[in-house]
């Protein structure tokens, strides 16, 4: 599974230095709207002791971490859903991530220019979730009408389809995200941007992230971090948060070969774990043999957690753990 950010923001917020802190890449910085042309992006390994601790352990010759995917996008502007800056093109790069990274400016610094003419974070997190709305209210329009046609042909599951929609397009035409619609079939082939989970990087100290902006954002339902953006300490709580917000964890494979971290969802079953390794494993599935990681370390490996009994079989029903050290079995 790929872990992918989408860094998001107005233009001049922090988005790009953000990006060249966490990758390390060079890219273009500009005091200017728009230096961003084409969404950066850039592979970061997930900071995880436990996978050095197994590679030593196991004398791998490789480690492969888990990885994010940051994507920096250009930075939206008031009215980008009808095409103003950037717009549009924009919006689609944000469709194709699992999560948002908001980025908004709590920093003064009268020297970098704000689009907007003044810093106002309560404002400029205004502007960029009802450009979400506003685009999410054009996917659902041309869903709608294509939906009046099939339930005039008497389909019945567009009835329901219908409903559903409706009812979320009132819901965005308030102001509001579609997050609470995001179990709904219908709603899950749209893609729709306001459904996808968010973390908010208030980009300045903690003098300067208010109270009420941090209010602003837990009132909304989301989990904010308060950093200076160009501290690449901030990096490993940026992406444990995400870990989070996703509800994601981490198994691991370990061998003479390679040792690997995997990323899953929180409540995958050994299957879906076994078809992360290979599609195959999914199909061809027939057992797991798992120890714990804890484990794993207190006995010393694979054959010692066998013999003191911390090796356990596995079937098609096995919820996977978070740390669990996994060898699949399949036809």
């Amino acid at each position: 599974m790929k872990l992918s950010i989408g860094i998001v923001g107005l233009p001049n917020v922090g988005k790009s230095t953000l990006f060249k802190a966490i990758t390390k890449q060079e890219i273009t910085i500009a005091n200017y709207p728009f230096a961003t042309i084409d969404p950066n992006v850039g592979v970061v390994p997930v900071p995880d002791e436990r996978v050095d601790t197994l590679f030593t352990m196991s004398k791998s010759k490789k480690k492969i971490p888990a990885v994010v995917e940051f994507y920096d996008i250009a930075g939206l502007v008031k009215g980008a859903n009808k095409g103003e800056g950037l717009g549009n093109q924009f919006l689609a790069n944000i469709r194709n991530v699992a999560a948002i990274a908001h980025i908004v400016r709590c920093f003064g610094q009268n020297d970098i220019i704000h689009v907007e003419g003044a810093v106002d974070p309560l404002r400029d997190i205004d502007i960029i979730e009802m450009e979400l709305i506003f685009k999410d209210i054009e996917t659902v329009e041309k869903r709608l009408w294509k939906l009046e046609g099939e339930v005039r042909s008497g389909d019945k599951v567009a009835v329901k389809n219908l409903a559903v929609l409706q009812n979320l397009k009132k819901e965005l035409d308030e102001g509001n995200l579609a997050r609470k619609f995001k179990d709904e079939e219908i709603v899950k082939e749209l893609s729709l941007l306001t459904i996808k989970p968010q973390l908010f990087l208030l980009n300045g100290s903690e003098k300067e992230a208010t109270d009420e902006v941090k209010k602003k954002i837990t009132d909304m339902g989301f989990d904010y971090l308060v950093a200076d953006l160009k501290d690449t300490e901030s990096v490993p709580e940026l992406i444990k948060k995400a870990y989070a917000i996703l509800d994601l964890l981490s198994f691991f494979t370990t061998g003479e070969d390679e040792t690997r971290a995997w990323t899953i969802e929180r409540g995958a079953k050994a299957p879906q774990a076994a078809g992360v390794i290979h599609t195959d494993f999914e199909k061809k599935f027939i057992r797991a043999e798992v120890v714990a990681y804890d484990d794993f370390i207190a006995t010393g490996g694979w054959s010692q957690s066998k013999q003191k009994g911390k090796l356990r079989v596995e079937g098609k029903e096995y919820v996977v753990q978070d740390g669990d050290i996994i060898e699949i079995r399949h036809g």
